[in-house]
């Protein structure tokens, strides 16, 4: 009889959101030590911006993006999922990953080559293996777009750290997740104000659809003429503006646990209108505005909402958000406001605002780690394996 793994390997999200919140921990403080010649840059390959965009998009972001869809591509398709030995093997890839891009300056180049795309490689192959194969009994018929978006992450991995426009790669890159987030919003956000308000949120085809078909295009926007892509930018925050109002958030944030993932959903909004402007006109905004917008308002915004909320409901534990939890979103809004906002208002502070966001990162996923990766190495607290 096949001997049962630890909790740890039972199913995606417990290693990857432990690897997550150990990330959303070191790495923004590590850069805004290295970015005010705290720390000295590391022995990457890559140069320190290269290497700051790639371990916070393919490092963080895609612990918690490949957490996330092993554990919800099993229900999707009603199977097992990936446990085991394939976690492991994930795990370890990810950490390669780590150590190649910020000590493997001097690393042979195939042996560099290796390390830094087999994480990405085999976790895209095996969610792309589990939509294809069990696709006539998939519960979302949009999941084509995850279908596209998994090869496109190599692609946009490939050109952030290869290619010859760095601005390409972290473009397409932020694209590619900013679609993801559309998608899981849709999904995630319904169920929530349902459960929460007994409210229903609009959701229709003539919305949903061309918001995700004009987010995929954005996803080449590096190749369109800067004037297409402006309007194209505008155009789906338009249509995701038009959409936020039919969501209730005068219900939604009545509660930190919903009302910061709306908080996500409009920082998408203000990215791609501050996109389009910069397409069509000469502002200049402090600390490249659009990119730390998403990544401080989507990401550090909803990214902390899924983990508690999933850490809680897939190990049986009833989904509350008490005072530690509350204290963690807060923590991140707080981060939004110094790192994107204050800048704007008080270039001087720049220096400042970069240490003071890091160090809300800190705390918040210190909590996070110390909360939670011991639920996450534990089994079930209602009996259920997984």
């Amino acid at each position: 009889m096949p001997q049962t793994p630890h909790p740890l390997w039972l199913v995606g999200f417990r290693p990857f959101f432990s690897l997550a919140c150990l990330a959303g921990i070191i790495l923004p403080l590590t850069w805004a030590m290295i970015f005010s010649g705290l720390l000295p840059a590391p022995a990457s390959p890559f140069s320190p911006l290269q290497w700051h965009a790639h371990e916070m998009f393919y490092g963080f972001g895609w612990a918690v993006l490949g957490g996330f869809l092993l554990t919800s591509t099993k229900n999707w398709v009603n199977i097992r999922g990936y446990h085991g030995p394939a976690l492991m093997l994930l795990a370890g890839a990810w950490i390669i990953e780590r150590l190649a891009m910020t000590f493997g300056a001097h690393w042979p180049a195939p042996i560099s080559l290796v390390a830094n795309y087999l994480f990405l490689g085999s976790i895209a192959a095996m969610l792309l293996w589990t939509l294809i194969r069990y696709r006539t009994q998939d519960s979302y018929r949009d999941n084509a777009f995850f279908m596209l978006m998994l090869p496109a992450f190599l692609v946009a991995k490939t050109l952030l750290l290869y290619g010859d426009d760095f601005s390409a790669g972290y473009g397409m890159t932020l694209a590619l997740f900013r679609l993801a987030f559309l998608v899981m919003l849709e999904r995630t956000l319904t169920p929530f104000m349902k459960g929460a308000f007994q409210v229903q949120i609009l959701r229709t085809a003539k919305l949903d659809l061309p918001i995700k078909l004009l987010g995929l295009l954005l996803v080449v926007e590096f190749a369109l003429p800067r004037a297409l892509t402006a309007g194209l930018a505008f155009a789906l925050a338009t249509l995701l503006a038009i959409r936020f109002m039919f969501w209730k958030p005068q219900l939604a944030f009545r509660r930190i646990d919903i009302g910061i993932m709306y908080a996500g959903y409009l920082a998408i909004v203000g990215q791609l209108l501050i996109e389009a402007i910069g397409h069509v006109s000469n502002v200049v905004w402090v600390g490249a505005l659009s990119v730390h917008l998403f990544s401080f308002g989507a990401m550090g915004c909803i990214i902390p909402a899924m983990i508690i909320r999933i850490s809680k409901g897939h190990t049986g534990r009833k989904v509350v958000f008490d005072a530690l939890d509350r204290a963690v979103l807060y923590l991140m809004l707080t981060a939004l406001l110094v790192r994107v906002m204050i800048p704007q208002l008080a270039p001087g502070a720049y220096l400042a605002c970069i240490h003071a966001a890091a160090t809300c990162w800190l705390l918040a996923f210190s909590i996070l780690a110390w909360r939670y990766i011991p639920w996450l190495m534990q089994p079930r607290i209602d009996g259920r394996e997984h």
